[in-house]
């Protein structure tokens, strides 16, 4: 028996694939309260246990949440620059993932961290690094910080500011 999939998760596997198919950016149709709302969203695409692309916003810039699925699940399927864009062939083996953030909050200490609770932005001017919470071989604040800051490009000497936040996983 198939489990069932979430409407958020059944969205972004359309968006990809009217995409990859016929080029053509979906319109979301009739929306569900919780696709109204305005959030920051991450797409997480995965083939045979292994990512094959994740983009997303620490902020919302769409009208909607279901907008911003659209757009980031395109974005990761065909956007990410550390994978070739996903092709045809590849759409059945896919599994989807959204992650809907809460609106960031300042943090003053490592201490207020848990990365399996929350996520964590960590910034310095206008570099910002970005991890969701909750990921595979991140067990400490330490750990999470330092994947931050590498991918904002930040140096370990460099002083930052951090933000932490929560999301709904809809798998």
């Amino acid at each position: 028996m198939e489990k069932e999939v979430h409407p958020l998760v059944q969205l972004a596997r359309k968006a990809v694939e009217s995409y990859v198919k016929e080029h053509k950016i979906l319109m979301p149709g009739k929306l569900s309260p919780e696709m109204k709302e305005q959030a920051g969203v991450f797409v997480s695409l995965k083939k045979h246990g292994q990512l094959r692309g994740c983009i997303g916003t620490f902020e919302p810039n769409q009208p909607n949440v279901a907008e911003e699925i659209v757009r980031n699940a395109i974005s990761s399927a065909v956007g990410d620059p550390r994978f070739s864009p996903v092709r045809d062939s590849e759409l059945d083996d896919l599994d989807y993932s959204v992650d809907v953030l809460t609106s960031p909050e300042a943090v003053e200490s490592k201490a207020q961290l848990d990365p399996k609770k929350y996520g964590l932005i960590v910034e310095a001017g206008y570099r910002r690094g970005l991890l969701l919470p909750d990921l595979e071989g991140v067990n400490d604040a330490d750990t999470q910080i330092d994947i931050c800051r590498r991918k904002a490009g930040i140096m370990p000497s460099e002083p930052v500011k951090l933000y932490r936040f929560q999301v709904k996983r809809y798998r």
